[in-house]
Order: structure tokens, then C-alpha cells, then sequence
């Protein structure tokens, strides 16, 4: 029997992280993660998985902190974890990035997907980041498992 699947959106995301633009004319992708992108991925990776809520909402972009105030951030990432329990193995399914004036991120972002094995459940994790005066930050993180219901 299938078990329902129950998303987080953190902070509050729209499922357009994961579809992507494909109907955009104003966007341009390619495979790949810039050397500066791929450093602050592993820094919001680090500090999600130490539980640094505090420090990934300071350091994370605009687009972040306009979406939800640092307590409805930390609460979400807690509920998360408490949840899922810690990260165990993450596996990179893919990494995007792309230079678009529309939604989800307006600008140069980059998108990478997960298959994450957590203590208690598999989850998918995607993390977009955005470049803002040549900085890279996160700007949204979604979890999907059916160990989130």
C-alpha cells in the first residue's frame, strides 16, 4: 500500500521550484553548479544539518527572508527534523542553473535536487540559490517524503 507523500515548503515555496520554466522565453540553463554557488549550497547543507537555523536565515538571500520571519523558519526546519531525524546520505539527481527575469527566482539561480536518506525517512530536497553582487545564497529549500505527514 502506497503511503501519502506530504511536502514542506521552506519558507512558504510554490511547487514551481521543481517544475522550472520550461515555458519561459527569458531563461537560460545549463547543467552545473558555479564554483561560489557550490560553496553556499554546502554551507546551507552544513548549517541545516547542525540544526544553525538562525545562521541559515541571516545568510540566506532576500527571497528567503521575505517569505517567512527567522521563528516560522526555525520552527519548520525543527518540525522537519524532527520528523525525518538527521541527513544520512544525500545523492545529487541534478543541478540546473539559469539566468531568468520571471518566477520562481527572478536572476541567476541554481537549483539542485537530492535524493536525501534521513534517519527516519527518504525525502527529495531542493535547494535554490540565488546570486546577488556576485555573493550566492539560498533562497529556497523543499523538502518532499512521505515522512512528513
Amino acid at each position: 500500500m502506497r503511503r501519502a507523500s506530504r511536502t514542506f515548503f521552506v519558507p512558504a515555496l510554490s511547487l514551481f521550484v521543481v517544475v522550472g520554466l520550461a515555458g519561459c522565453n527569458a531563461s537560460v540553463r545549463r547543467s552545473g553548479i558555479p564554483a561560489g554557488a557550490q560553496s553556499a549550497l554546502q554551507s546551507a547543507i552544513d548549517d541545516i544539518d547542525a540544526g544553525r537555523y538562525d545562521k541559515l536565515y541571516r545568510e540566506a538571500s532576500d527571497e528567503w527572508r521575505n517569505q517567512s520571519s527567522l521563528e516560522e523558519s526555525n520552527a519548520t526546519l525543527q518540525r522537519m527534523r524532527d520528523k525525518l531525524g538527521n541527513a544520512r546520505t544525500r545523492t545529487q539527481q541534478t543541478a540546473r542553473e539559469e539566468q531568468t527575469s520571471t518566477a520562481p527566482v527572478a536572476g541567476h539561480s541554481v537549483t539542485v535536487i537530492y535524493q536525501t536518506t534521513f534517519d527516519r525517512g527518504e525525502a527529495i530536497e531542493t535547494f535554490t540559490l540565488i546570486e546577488h553582487g556576485g555573493s550566492w545564497m539560498l533562497a529556497k529549500y523543499y523538502v518532499s517524503s512521505s515522512g512528513l505527514r
